[in-house]
């Protein structure tokens, strides 16, 4: 592990001599001292939070995923989501082409009931099998966008669409960046074909996403309120998936802010966020099926809360946070939020200095969400710090105790 923390910072040293920038230039660029940016390339300093990760990389023009190995190494069964990303890349690349597709797909309907397929192993942080069954959904969607016309042809855009977001979800978790990149394109092309009103909003939402990846904070706020302006009126109206898609927004714009340094505007937005998980709940008509898959409730919102504070290095303020949330609100949440939500609150520990329940938080996140927490750059840097800190300690006793035996003598 500590190994791993070594070679990300000669990565981050040969990218920093490859455009001849000097330490001292660097350490301006990104706020820190020449001292701080030395530490890092000999793995003594962690880029421990996102933002800060995404900033060295911006400045050094190379991707996040350049700096910290991703994907990360593992066994041949475990790397073979990569055949099924290839597949759904070849999809994306030829989606204005006639589909390859044996017999008569089946009415968006059914589609749909794969979707739901889909947003179950999401929320079990399933991505593996996510990238499984994603190939031939989008196949098929594809193939009745081609063959029907009207509202059917629509929803099944509306169901490519949906793929395009599993598929930009499963690529970030794994680590495959142009997978990411193109499933944000086809996402917004879709979303414009697909009738939904919603859709383009959700579109935005993944390019925000995107543009973390190149600390393009101020331009991230401006993208999530060009979205929310687009679902203002259905939020005004109370039309679920409208507050679903605002409110989700608002959490994106919240990350935005804190990443980008702007601390007020961020903690406003978490209000927005509580405002719209209350309207949520104060809805009282049928139930409405989440098709776009966003995990947005007040759990989420909390958990959010707490990620932003962590962003802006506020950690007793996230276990602040933590301590004053309902444990039902968490328990309610999907895997896959839980597991982050455990993730951050290791982080926030070891940085208020108790390892011992970082280290139990982080065995809690691994536990609940395994395949998402073992390929997380900030799970991955939160065990480092654990194990480094840990020496730390157990050298410090060694010393003393060889100088109360006088073994040097």
């Amino acid at each position: 592990m500590l190994e791993e923390a070594e070679e990300i910072g000669r990565r981050v040293r040969r990218a920093r001599l490859r455009l001849g920038m000097p330490q001292a230039d660097l350490a301006t660029a990104v706020g820190k001292s020449q001292g701080w940016v030395s530490k890092v390339e000999r793995g003594q300093i962690e880029l421990d939070r996102v933002g800060l990760l995404n900033l060295v990389a911006a400045e050094l023009h190379v991707h996040p995923n350049d700096l910290i190995g991703r994907p990360y190494s593992s066994s041949p069964t475990e790397n073979q989501w990569q055949v099924a990303a290839s597949s759904i890349l070849r999809e994306l690349r030829r989606y204005d082409l006639a589909p390859v597709f044996e017999g008569t797909p089946r009415p968006a309907r059914e589609l749909w009931q794969e979707a739901t397929r889909l947003h179950r192993l999401r929320d079990a942080a399933a991505n593996t099998a996510i990238m499984q069954v994603l190939p031939d959904l989008f196949r098929e969607s594809r193939a009745l966008a081609e063959v029907t016309t009207g509202h059917e042809q629509e929803e099944a855009y509306a169901v490519y669409a949906v793929c395009c977001k599993f598929a930009h979800t499963a690529a970030h978790a794994l680590g495959h960046p142009e997978l990411v990149a193109m499933a944000c394109e086809r996402a917004a092309w879709s979303a414009r074909l697909s009738g939904d009103s919603v859709m383009p909003a959700v579109a935005d939402w993944m390019r925000v996403w995107d543009m973390w990846a190149t600390a393009d904070w101020e331009d991230a706020v401006a993208l999530s309120d060009k979205a929310i302006k687009s679902v203002q009126q259905g939020f005004d109206q109370g039309e679920p998936l409208a507050v679903r898609a605002w409110g989700s927004l608002q959490l994106r714009a919240a990350v935005s802010a804190a990443r980008g340094g702007r601390k007020s505007e961020a903690k406003d937005r978490i209000k927005h966020a509580k405002t719209a998980a209350k309207r949520l709940g104060q809805y009282a008509g049928p139930p409405v099926y989440d098709r776009h898959s966003l995990t947005f409730s007040p759990g989420n919102v909390q958990i959010h809360a707490i990620s932003v504070a962590l962003e802006m290095r506020e950690q007793r303020d996230a276990l602040a946070i933590s301590r004053r949330t309902d444990p039902a609100l968490i328990e309610a949440l999907p895997n896959s939020r839980q597991g982050h939500h455990h993730m951050d609150l290791a982080r926030a520990w070891l940085w208020d200095g108790n390892r011992d329940k970082a280290l139990t938080e982080l065995e809690t996140a691994e536990r609940i969400a395994p395949q998402l927490i073992r390929n997380h750059p900030i799970a991955r840097s939160t065990l480092r710090g654990i194990v480094y800190a840990e020496r730390s300690v157990t050298r410090e006793k060694l010393r003393r105790m060889s100088d109360r035996f006088h073994l040097d003598g």
